[in-house]
């Protein structure tokens, strides 16, 4: 069966995502938030958090999950209290000793993982070891002010516990882990080879975090190889796919995009590096963002591509791709991150929610996606943006989503998930990042308006945010900046002369990271050769190699599976268009198109010169 995309021309759907979009775009009801107003939805969306989190700890704690319309617990992922581990560190954000303290005892005393479950690799390292860290890194810590007298570090005893028994799943020939594991008896023989490229790329922030706590490598070891194999995998166009067999390194689903399936793994390219300044992260985040903007960016949509020939596949908006925008704050790439979000912001505002897929070629709800489960990434992105540029327009966009929530997804004991954005039908579900992250964020951004008072903004340490939205501190321990790239273990070839590098860079390499975490006005990444002369201080990398490329010297190699002969020269002189089926209005027939994906031509124009228009 045809895709959809196919029947429309490229060039037609711009112009109606120009011209026809906006007829849905609503006005905020008031000109703009007032620093009094911030102040009361900060409030409100603290009452928000408690609203849900309070009928959790009545109606279904110990249990994973609440269902707020019916007031019952439920078992969703592990069976070990998911919603409390995952709301620790918003507790100790928004200054409640009390109940930081009391659910951190809980846990050390009562949480154990030698349980005989089989866990998603994926979702319990983001939830469930990212709520750990994190809260252990906010309870051991006096400088935070939520540190707690009587804290043995049992949460990171617990976290270590958990990782080691997640350790089994990395046991692979190309080094992606496999999906699910047993935290008992580990991966079991009939397990599926397949899993999502976020699957195994969403992992380096909290295993590196708890190999610096811990001491032991090997938990930033796999993690980072799992990484490699996947950009080992990667098609010459520097393109991942969205499901790839860990054993043979072959793609079973070759749709590239920035959503569904693949999203996190851009993200903590980016992140890994500025937590712990690791450069080899940044050099394939360069690459990958580069290929992502190139191939898939139609100003100001992302659509998803053949991952080897570049051919559209489908263009839709998929609501996960909505973190896309805060990540390229992150980059300092804020041109389009506004684009983008404005126009992302615009199917909000036509059903008061994202449905999880919107057909850019019909211009409406992709059929079997339209629930919306409570996701943040909308609002985190908007958080991220109004921290980039203080302009009030994202904090109407806020107040618009908090009036969303509280009109169509309150319930009695917390919040419902949306099965239906068109109709809000309610669903009896409440998935544990809405404590996690969604109403962290539009708190968090509140806050930043109405006075930042809180441990993020005005405390000892830049956070960096995990994909859950934990709170990740570079602190000297975690960053090592002055050892940034020693445990890469690279070394010039013998043939090659090593040139004595600076060994007083820690400096350098803390502004460089301070310029990404804090946003910057730049529209671009910084190159490689930015980075060329920062050398390690303990001696594992030995200077700089002149003569070596900077995937040479990191050992990043390019194997994919049918195109392994393709040399750098060929990578870098691919065709810089889509090819795609231009449908004849009037006749019906078919013709083949390209579209010239020369950025500089602006596709978008009209966007540009209204910001409420599309």
């Amino acid at each position: 069966m045809e895709a959809p995309s196919a029947q429309l021309p490229f060039f037609f759907l711009f112009l109606l995502l120009s011209f026809s979009l906006p007829i849905f775009v609503q006005n905020s009801l008031a000109d703009g938030v007032t620093p009094q107003e911030a102040n009361q939805l900060r409030d409100e969306v603290r009452e928000m958090f408690y609203h849900a989190f309070n009928g959790y700890m009545r109606h279904a704690f110990p249990l994973d999950e609440l269902r707020p319309l019916s007031c019952e617990g439920e078992d969703s992922l592990g069976g070990y209290a998911l919603t409390l581990i995952d709301s620790l560190d918003t507790l100790a954000l928004l200054g409640d000793r009390e109940q930081f303290a009391a659910s951190v005892e809980w846990i050390g005393k009562n949480l154990r993982f030698d349980i005989n479950k089989t866990v998603s690799l994926f979702e319990t390292n983001i939830r469930v070891l990212g709520g750990l860290l994190s809260a252990h890194l906010i309870a051991s810590d006096h400088t935070t002010g939520m540190k707690i007298a009587s804290y043995e570090n049992q949460l990171l005893h617990l976290a270590e516990d958990l990782a080691r028994r997640l350790l089994p799943a990395f046991d692979t020939p190309t080094g992606i882990p496999f999906g699910s594991v047993n935290l008992l008896y580990g991966v079991d023989e009939h397990e599926s080879k397949i899993t999502s490229t976020a699957g195994g790329g969403t992992l380096t922030l909290e295993f590196g975090v708890l190999s610096r706590l811990t001491n032991d490598p090997i938990f930033e070891q796999v993690t980072k190889n799992a990484v490699r194999g996947l950009w080992a995998c990667r098609s010459k166009l520097n393109l991942v796919g969205a499901h790839i067999n860990v054993f043979t390194g072959e793609w079973t689903q070759k749709d590239a995009g920035i959503g569904t399936s693949i999203d996190s793994f851009y993200e903590y390219l980016l992140k890994a590096y500025l937590l712990f300044g690791d450069e080899e992260y940044l050099f394939i985040f360069q690459e990958a963002y580069g290929a992502v903007m190139h191939y898939l960016f139609n100003d100001p949509w992302y659509v998803e591509v053949n991952m080897d020939s570049g051919a559209l596949v489908w263009p839709l908006f998929n609501s996960l791709q909505a973190f896309w925008p805060g990540l390229q704050v992150l980059a300092g790439d804020i041109d389009p991150a506004i684009r983008t979000h404005t126009a992302f912001l615009s199917v909000w505002k036509r059903y008061g929610f994202t449905p999880e897929g919107f057909n850019l070629a019909t211009l409406s709800v992709q059929h079997g996606q339209k629930s919306y489960p409570l996701r943040p990434e909308l609002i985190e992105s908007t958080y991220w943006l109004y921290k980039a540029t203080r302009n009030p327009r994202y904090l109407d966009a806020g107040r618009d989503m908090v009036a969303s929530l509280q009109y169509g997804a309150r319930c009695p004991c917390g919040y419902c998930h949306i099965s239906d954005v068109e109709f809000h039908k309610q669903e009896d579900h409440m998935e544990s990042f809405f404590l996690a992250e969604t109403v962290k964020y539009l708190w968090l951004l509140f806050d930043l308006a109405a006075g930042p008072d809180n441990l993020v903004e005005n405390g000892p340490y830049k956070y960096v945010f995990s994909t859950e939205g934990h709170l990740l501190p570079a602190t000297p321990q975690i960053s090592l900046v002055r050892e940034h790239c020693s445990y890469l273990g690279a070394f010039c070839k013998s043939e090659v002369e090593p040139k004595s590098g600076n060994l007083n860079n820690a400096t350098d390499v803390e502004e460089a990271k301070r310029s990404f975490s804090e946003g910057t006005t730049s529209t671009e990444i910084p190159s490689s050769s930015d980075f060329s002369e920062l050398t390690s201080t303990t001696g594992l990398i030995r200077g700089f190699c002149p003569g070596l490329t900077h995937g040479q010297k990191f050992g990043i190699t390019y194997i994919g599976s049918k195109m392994a002969d393709e040399s750098v020269n060929e990578r870098e002189t691919v065709e810089k268009h889509l090819t795609v089926v231009e449908t004849d209005q009037n006749s019906g027939h078919s013709t083949s198109d390209e579209i010239n994906h020369d950025n500089s031509q602006e596709p978008g124009e009209d966007f540009l010169n209204d910001p409420h228009a599309i």
